[in-house]
């Protein structure tokens, strides 16, 4: 069974998109009964500039491992401006529908975000006449009206029925979140065709690490290390974080902020106005550095902004920090919250208050209790095992394939 796998991201990208598909293809491809194809931009996230030793060209084709990699043009922005990025994303389904028509495939999967990849999926699927999956990894144009401009009725209307059909469309549904499969079917999609993958974590590669160069690269020796590493965009809101720090008055404390995004300019910029002196920015760090630098942190925020549509996202971070045995101090309601109080694995604040955060902070602090939530992450990671959720969605294609095939 050949699979055609579109994705807007993927490695040498290290974001959670990228993370998440490149883990469970990996997996797949141990199995001698699937091929894999997947077609991708090229790497240029989240900066918007082309990674080296790439060119954004019409087309490329290589292997990593078994695995067949088409990368196409797109027409690539920074992560700035409304406008820009819909064009960014825009460019990229047709690219990928233009080039998957001469790939010979016997299903198709498509994740969001961003929302466009679907769309090429669909179109190749009626082409081909072969089954596609819609992997639903945020729920869109939600997410646009919570962090952009765009509030025109109009526009959210049509994109919520294009959203609608295109669920209807697809022979099969992974969701990353019980709550998206809820949203789903209270909107009247058929429940039979939904299933929850969640994501999860590569306990292979996410490993505690014993790493006293960074902290002595960074010159934080013996201080209390709380760190961020990911995006550093408009969903995440660490504005929020960055103006309270002042109002923590411990010299023991130092904040790492790890990664790059359409924010990370204003956030420095907001640290100098305030005249902060125990945080750090690094830029975007190698996948393969992250262990090491979650290793270095001893505590973890996971943060998104106070918006009712993040109750349904369960963050892969907090994944990534269990396995690394960090303790998480999350910002996120809903599936996230419940997951992190049930293995007690940290603690969790309201998003965007300010009080909430301090005391949730002070708490884990205490390091009584400490070892307690390392304990819980331990058991949180090993539920969350990526090699079995994956097995689980290659179930998921092969079963829809055979549907087709019997109709």
């Amino acid at each position: 069974m050949k699979i055609l796998f579109i994705t807007d991201n993927f490695p040498p990208e290290v974001n959670a998109p990228a993370s998440r598909t490149f883990e469970h293809i990996s997996s797949w491809s141990n199995d001698a009964s699937v091929e894999i194809i997947v077609i991708t931009c090229f790497p240029n996230f989240p900066k918007g500039k082309v990674f080296d030793g790439y060119k954004n060209k019409f087309y490329e084709s290589s292997y990593i491992n078994n695995i067949r990699v088409i990368r196409v043009w797109s027409y690539i922005s920074k992560n700035q401006g409304t406008f820009r990025r819909i064009l960014d994303y825009l460019s990229f389904a047709f690219s990928s529908a233009i080039v998957g028509v001469f790939v010979k495939c016997d299903i198709v999967v498509a994740t969001s975000p961003q929302f466009f990849t679907t769309w090429s999926a669909w179109f190749l699927s009626k082409l081909k006449r072969v089954p596609w999956i819609f992997e639903l990894r945020d729920l869109w144009p939600d997410t646009i009206s919570a962090v952009s401009n765009i509030k025109n009725s109009f526009i959210i209307r049509l994109l919520h029925k294009i959203e609608i059909n295109l669920y209807r469309s697809a022979d099969s549904i992974v969701a990353l979140t019980h709550s998206f499969k809820e949203n789903l079917i209270s909107r009247g999609i058929d429940r039979k065709k939904i299933s929850v993958i969640t994501n999860g974590v590569d306990l292979k590669f996410f490993k505690e690490e014993n790493s006293p160069e960074v902290i002595d690269k960074l010159g934080i020796k013996n201080k209390f290390i709380i760190g961020y590493i990911g995006t550093h965009g408009l969903c995440q809101g660490l504005q929020f974080i960055i103006e309270l720090i002042p109002s923590i008055k411990r010299d023991d404390i130092h904040f790492l902020f790890v990664g790059e995004g359409a924010t990370k300019k204003d956030l420095i910029n907001k640290a100098k106005d305030l005249q902060i002196k125990n945080i750090t920015f690094l830029d975007m760090i190698k996948k393969k550095n992250v262990p090491k630098y979650l290793s270095s942190c001893h505590i973890t925020i996971v943060p998104l902004i106070n918006d009712p549509l993040f109750k349904t996202v369960i963050p892969s971070k907090i994944f990534e920090s269990a396995a690394i045995k960090r303790p998480v101090l999350l910002g996120v309601k809903g599936e996230a919250k419940a997951i992190i109080k049930k293995y007690n694995a940290g603690l969790c604040y309201e998003p965007e208050n300010r009080e909430s955060f301090i005391a949730s902070l002070n708490s884990l602090l205490n390091y009584s209790n400490y070892n307690n939530y390392k304990q819980g992450c331990t058991k949180l990671a090993n539920d969350f095992n990526r090699e079995i959720l994956a097995k689980k969605m290659l179930t998921i294609i092969k079963e829809t394939y055979k549907q087709r095939q019997n109709l």
